[in-house]
């Protein structure tokens, strides 16, 4: 597979696709701005100092920085920009280790919920902030074992001469080796089939502790039911996007014009779409969280007194929440 500036030639065909940068410049600017106003609520308040937001901030920031190369590498491949392809596998490396970590914090927020609802009375001794930087710690480590193998491997196998040669930066040149390739995809799979099962598990427990709760307790169990079932449709959405480089190496041989519609159609669905699912799943659904972010958002301008229904910025912030 040969991934060179010629492989874009035809400037003409890519002029008909130059209505697409602009639509995903337009939706990249706003998640961007909405993660940042998030992470920005979170740095500002000591209230969303536990693991369930310290996890959700870790998700904002991973899901923000994979946008953004994302978007940054479409561009390159859309506008026909050639990068030397020792960055081109560095870029490559840390977007296969962000898509990686994101899918795997998801995983952990998931078993978040089932602690805090199915064994409240441990959750405080488990949720200390000690455990929860073990956490992040093991979620980096955890991510990072495949890409660099890849990258060493690729690297490796890699000509001296084409080492200093220049390419359009895209995830497939990394996956010509071909036991390489069948290895990550391999991986991958395994990966996904045990968190799949790992995230059901989490929620038929808490669905059984939902059927058995009080009904004053059934209402926060119900709401970390739909919380779990979103990281769910979260997490499938995420390891997707995994295995589109493998779909689009195939179409990048077959038609260059039609690789391009396939990428959009991706970084769409797979990169767009599971970004933003949380924001929803914390930024909207949780009460606490969603006052102080409309508080932000508006720089103050709501009545610094009254937030909502007569409580103060403070009063608000302190509201136990369960999702």
């Amino acid at each position: 597979m040969n991934l060179t500036v010629n492989n874009l030639s035809d400037t003409s065909s890519l002029k008909a696709l130059s209505e697409k940068p602009l639509i995903v410049q337009v939706v990249v600017g706003i998640l961007m701005y909405v993660n940042g106003l998030m992470i920005f609520t979170f740095l500002k308040k000591e209230t969303f100092r536990d693991t369930r937001y310290i996890l959700f901030a870790q998700t904002l920031f991973v899901d923000s920085a994979l946008m953004l190369l994302a978007y940054i590498t479409l561009m390159w491949i859309f506008f026909q920009y050639p990068l030397q392809i020792i960055p081109c596998c560095i870029i490559c490396t840390i977007m296969s280790w962000l898509s990686l970590c994101s899918p795997i914090t998801l995983v952990a927020m998931c078993l978040e919920r089932y602690v805090a609802i199915c064994l409240p009375l441990r959750h405080a001794s488990i949720s200390t902030p000690k455990n929860t930087f073990i956490g992040l710690l093991i979620i980096w480590s955890v991510s990072f074992v495949l890409p660099l193998f890849i990258l060493i491997v690729y690297f490796a196998y890699l000509p001296p001469g084409d080492m200093f040669s220049y390419v359009i930066c895209s995830g497939e040149i990394m996956l010509q080796v071909k036991w390489l390739a069948d290895m990550r995809a391999a991986t991958l799979q395994l990966l996904f089939i045990m968190m799949l099962c790992f995230i059901v598990s989490t929620y038929i427990k808490i669905m059984i502790a939902a059927r058995s709760a009080s009904s004053e307790n059934k209402k926060s169990t119900n709401k970390g039911l739909k919380t779990v079932l979103l990281h769910g449709i979260q997490l499938l959405l995420c390891m997707a996007q995994l295995i589109t480089p493998y779909i689009e190496m195939y179409f990048w041989k077959l038609d260059v014009m039609l690789f391009l519609h396939v990428r959009y159609s991706n970084f769409i669905l797979f990169v767009i779409l599971p970004r933003c699912l949380s924001p929803l799943v914390y930024g909207l659904r949780d009460k606490k969280f969603y006052n102080a972010l409309r508080y932000y958002a508006f720089c103050g301008i709501c009545n610094q007194q009254k937030i909502r229904d007569g409580k103060t910025l403070k009063d608000v912030l302190s509201i136990p929440i369960h999702n």
